[in-house]
């Protein structure tokens, strides 16, 4: 790999930067994919633009983890289509708006979806947001706010409970870096071990529930939440929502339609034929296999794909049992719904897209390489954090950084004497955080889709929130980890201080409506 220096930051700064700017990710993500591939071609615009085509955006779909999470998605969109036409998502909003009597109980219901749907965060993104939207629609809660609750859920959820699709790419991570050390220590043991130090991803989830409860928000979310309160806007005028008027309006059918109970049924089904199927596919079956390490070793882009196009499935048999639709209306209700999830396909491709150019350029291994040097040994885990956050947020993966980091962090804090516990955490919790906060990540994306928001309202809204308790997880967590000091004693100084930044500066919606 050629050393691009600092040149191997040009596309994903670019691609963000447009993104900000012009409000087009497609257009911003193109032109940073192709900048990278200038930037490796010589400079050559023509090569280059060949190159974006075939090189990486037509090899991205190539990739068949790729292909299979674009299926997915398509065919969640089907199902939802399905269930939409059959007047299912009304049946549900309907049903949850008389138990949901106030904002909060709304907000901590969607809190609580996503946390129970904790095996994969592509799929609590999806179900929890398509689920919920038309509930949080009907009581005045912005989409902005719905699709930060479902993005914050999703994989800070999903990369620390020991059971999920995360577990076997952190373990294995975890036991590269000790086995090309020569330690030895239990990788799963180790896994386990960190969760406390997930102070990023622990804080997060407590920090939404700050909010919920208290009832207050601030920055760009509390206009957000004013807009949706005063003027019964949950989006904001002249945005663009991820998704198409094909699934973004509710419909209610002629006659008889689907009851609370049909329209989850096929939700039901997604979630079942899922753990199921990912116990299947990591060999469950086989003598000696544990549920974790199932879950683990599943591919977990083919059985989604299992799941949605079973749960698409279900809703098409229901809707023909109860003579609701006819085969052809089904078939046109799939197709509606896949084809709202388009644009999020287009973004999903650009994204990996980028992740490639990046990788080819050597834009982590440069940003890590600025680490270099001679710096104090107790505030390793603290800058480990703030460089793998950001090299999340540049590339749009949780798992690109990790896979990029963790070799460098775990030879570091052996070599200096440093904790490993919270080390090894900074970078799994950390992409979470650059996660959040990036425009080309897949998950946010993904939470934008179901949530029907406009892409870039949902990052402008949810950055404030993953920094503030970013900055917390640096300051309270990890810097004094770094000495030595335990988990247990830095996560309630931590929660505390949380609280009294909400308490300080943030507002409820309805003390700022005039």
């Amino acid at each position: 790999m050629d050393n691009f220096g600092l040149l191997s930051l040009v596309p994903p700064l670019l691609a963000i930067m447009l993104a900000w700017w012009s409000k087009q990710v497609v257009l911003s993500l193109f032109l940073g994919v192709f900048a990278g591939a200038f930037i490796i071609d010589g400079f050559n615009p023509i090569i280059a633009f060949m190159h974006t085509l075939d090189n990486y955006i037509l090899a991205s779909l190539a990739d068949s983890w790729n292909a299979g999470i674009i299926l997915f998605l398509l065919a969640m969109g089907g199902m939802i289509g399905i269930i939409n036409k059959s007047g299912g998502i009304l049946a549900i909003g309907e049903y949850v708006a008389d138990k949901a009597t106030s904002i909060a109980k709304t907000q901590f219901a969607t809190w609580l979806m996503g946390v129970l749907i904790f095996f994969d965060d592509y799929a609590n993104t999806l179900i929890v947001g398509n689920t919920m939207r038309p509930i949080t629609d009907k009581i005045n809660i912005s989409r902005e706010k719905l699709a930060f609750i479902v993005d914050l859920t999703a994989a800070a959820v999903s990369s620390i409970v020991p059971i999920s699709t995360w577990i076997a790419f952190e373990v294995g991570v975890i036991k590269d870096g000790f086995d090309a050390l020569g330690i030895e220590a239990n990788a799963y043991g180790t896994f386990v071990q960190t969760i406390p130090f997930r102070f990023y991803s622990l804080l997060a989830l407590a920090f939404a529930l700050i909010l919920i409860f208290t009832g207050k928000d601030f920055g760009p979310m509390l206009e957000a939440e004013k807009r949706a309160r005063s003027t019964g806007q949950t989006i904001r005028p002249g945005s663009t929502p991820m998704v198409s008027k094909e699934i973004e309006e509710i419909e209610e059918p002629e006659g008889e339609s689907f009851s609370f109970v049909n329209a989850f049924l096929p939700i039901i089904g997604v979630i079942v034929v899922t753990l199921v199927g990912l116990w299947y596919n990591g060999g469950g079956a086989e003598a000696g296999t544990s549920i974790q390490d199932a879950f683990g070793n599943a591919d977990a882009s083919v059985v989604l794909l299992w799941a949605a196009i079973s749960g698409g499935l279900i809703a098409g048999v229901l809707a023909l049992a109860k003579r609701i639709l006819s085969i052809a209306e089904v078939v046109d209700g799939w197709i509606d719904g896949a084809k709202s999830m388009f644009i999020a396909t287009m973004i999903l491709i650009l994204a990996w897209s980028i992740g490639s150019i990046t990788d080819d350029l050597g834009t982590a291994n440069y940003l890590v390489s600025l680490l270099e040097g001679n710096i104090m040994p107790e505030i390793v885990p603290v800058m480990i954090f703030i460089l793998s956050g950001f090299i999340a947020f540049t590339i749009g993966s949780s798992w690109g950084t990790v896979a990029i980091v963790m070799p460098l962090a775990i030879p570091l804090a052996n070599s200096i004497g440093i904790p490993m516990l919270p080390t090894i955490a900074a970078v799994l919790t950390a992409a979470v955080m650059g996660d959040h906060c990036s425009p080309i990540s897949d998950t946010t994306i993904m939470s934008s889709t179901a949530s029907a928001v406009d892409h870039m309202d949902h990052v402008r809204t949810q950055m404030p929130y993953a920094l503030t308790v970013g900055a917390v997880a640096a300051v309270f967590g990890f810097l004094p980890a770094g000495f030595g000091i335990s988990a247990y004693y830095l996560l309630p100084i931590s929660l505390l201080v949380l609280y009294v930044i909400v308490s300080v500066f943030g507002k409820k919606s309805n003390e700022v409506v005039s």
